[in-house]
């Protein structure tokens, strides 16, 4: 008998498929259903630690889709969600934003109604045995739009989106919020800085750039270079979802950001300096690769996570620094070039 049934949703795609591993293995006594509509950027390979596990299940199904949602509810007792399921790449949300309306905001919103139902008998009065039952929403730094030099995002910090897809994202997060004021559903939300590590989309800049680089194709680089982002290492923000969904305080937000900006000219000329180490090509180095190519609309310059809250009323620390955090990646795409190039 299982103490808890979690709902995870999204968790073949990045960040998902690794936290599945950690959140499995360290939670035995929990049952795991994973809710994944497999798109282009969900891999069901990056979850074969799972598939031995008892307490893992997986079902194909879009998040959209109200009856399966409920059936799921149904038939698992779901006790707690943690909500990965997004559309995140911003370029595709430029040429094509529909899908990132749809998941993003109509999907939340099917997720936490149905929580809703299932939880509460009236607005505030959960029903028994329901009280503890929460629900985790992951978000992003881009809501709070673009920093100038200087500056930190807080959880104050006021939304100000400049894409179709951080629009949605903070129209979700908005959501959660409401699902809270107004009904009292036990919620949190985190908003994380840029991550890497392994498992990454080959869409993403720095598997982009590791791929491009292996393959000797010009790495492409938007701008001048000089956009700047806070990297977080993927297990680290997995463990800060963990402290958050288990000791985060009901209808508050935490920010988890890994301290370590770098602007994107620096990230691909640090893997570039380690490939040429590690894979040397005769006679040049990768950096001699380096293309740059006109900007894409609404580039948000600088994002930087201020973590203060997590660190300090939750006691998350994150482990991994960017040189320990982008040697370990290089080394994962390394080994697994065949299924991510």
């Amino acid at each position: 008998m299982f103490k808890k049934n979690i709902l995870v949703t999204g968790g073949a795609g990045f960040i998902g498929s690794n936290f599945l591993p950690y959140f499995c293995q360290k939670y035995q006594d929990y049952y795991v259903v994973n809710l994944d509509k497999l798109t282009y950027a969900g891999n069901t390979a990056n979850l074969a630690e799972c598939d031995k596990m008892s307490n893992y299940i997986f079902i194909h199904g879009d998040i959209c889709d109200a009856k399966l949602v409920e059936s799921i509810f149904e038939e698992y007792d779901i006790q707690g969600v943690i909500h990965f399921a997004a559309e995140s790449h911003v370029d595709n949300s430029i040429t094509g934003p529909l899908p990132f309306i749809r998941t993003n905001i109509e999907g939340t919103f099917i997720l936490l109604d149905t929580a809703r139902k299932y939880w509460l008998e009236t607005p505030f009065k959960y029903k028994a045995g329901c009280g503890s039952h929460r629900f985790h929403h992951i978000s992003t730094d881009e809501v709070y739009g673009s920093l100038g030099e200087t500056g930190l995002f807080t959880e104050n910090t006021p939304y100000a989106p400049n894409s179709p897809y951080s629009a949605s994202k903070a129209s979700s997060d908005l959501l959660v919020r409401a699902y809270h004021h107004t009904y009292g559903m036990n919620v949190t939300t985190s908003n994380c800085s840029n991550n890497y590590g392994p498992k990454q989309h080959k869409e993403k800049l720095i598997p982009t750039i590791i791929r491009k680089a292996l393959a000797c194709e010009s790495i492409p680089i938007y701008g001048d270079g000089k956009n700047v982002r806070d990297w977080l290492y993927v297990l680290d923000h997995c463990k800060g979802i963990d402290t958050v969904f288990h000791k985060g305080k009901s209808g508050e937000t935490y920010n988890i950001g890994g301290r370590n900006e770098r602007a994107n000219l620096e990230i691909v000329n640090t893997i570039c300096c380690i490939l040429d180490t590690k894979k040397p090509i005769a006679g040049k180095s990768y950096r001699s690769l380096i293309t740059f190519v006109k900007d894409r609309p609404g580039h948000d310059k600088r994002y930087a996570i201020d973590s203060t809250k997590l660190e300090t009323e939750l006691g998350w620390r994150a482990q991994e620094t960017f040189d320990s955090g982008i040697v370990k990646t290089i080394d994962w795409y390394l080994e697994n070039r065949d299924d991510h190039s």
